[in-house]
């Protein structure tokens, strides 16, 4: 387990949690809308939606919130997280089966629309592909799939700047400046970071068409493609 994903054992840390997305991620309530409107203009009024990386059950609430007749398939590794999902859900978690793992333990759908938001950049670039191809297999064609995570340029001095600004916004949003440091330097050690023109590319070898640029704010980038 790496430096960034140990907090999400942590039942602190996870009790925090709820902090942390918004000072860190611009746009972060607003990403949950586009995805939900973007899913949305595909899926059926009555859809079975997965969401990987449903930790803290944020994205889940917002969609369940939206779509008050979709169903959804939530998987995570991480136990605690999915305690937390459970407890930010509260009565919508009736609509809500969670599954602790990874693709893998995702259940076989099809799915009528899937989500993946800031969570593959924990992923090195092979299990990244495999991921999105797990992902794609499991939806029904045509089906829309919404993925966000951190995306930038990684050329020699075009990497240290974009974290730079990821820990200038965090601090600027609240984030003590240390805390904010911190990040930036776990992100960098950490993550697997890779330039948008690599994470569009993973996207369409998994066999996603219309792949297209959604969303971008700072360090972070979001696409919508269709299986």
């Amino acid at each position: 387990m790496n430096a960034l994903m140990a907090p999400f054992s942590d039942p602190a840390a996870v009790a925090r949690y709820a902090e942390g997305p918004p000072r860190f991620v611009p746009g972060f309530h607003d990403l949950h809308k586009m995805t939900g409107i973007l899913l949305a203009e595909c899926a059926p009024a009555a859809a079975r939606v997965l969401v990987l990386g449903a930790g803290g059950g944020l994205e889940l609430k917002a969609l369940a919130q939206a779509q008050p007749d979709w169903i959804f398939d939530g998987v995570d590794p991480a136990a605690e997280m999915l305690k937390l999902a459970g407890q930010t859900l509260g009565p919508l978690g009736t609509r809500v089966d969670l599954h602790e793992g990874y693709i893998e333990d995702a259940p076989e759908g099809p799915f009528d629309a899937a989500t993946c938001l800031l969570t593959l950049h924990f992923l090195a670039p092979e299990d990244r592909r495999r991921t999105a191809s797990e992902i794609h297999r499991r939806l029904k064609p045509g089906a829309p799939f919404v993925a966000a995570h951190a995306s930038f340029p990684q050329g020699e001095g075009e990497r240290g700047l974009w974290l730079s600004r990821y820990a200038a916004f965090a601090t600027a949003s609240g984030a003590e400046p240390a805390k904010a440091e911190n990040a930036r330097a776990a992100v960098a050690a950490h993550l697997h970071l890779l330039s948008p023109e690599e994470d569009e590319a993973i996207l369409r070898a998994a066999g996603f068409s219309q792949v297209s640029l959604f969303y971008t704010g700072f360090s972070f980038r979001g696409w919508v493609g269709y299986a």
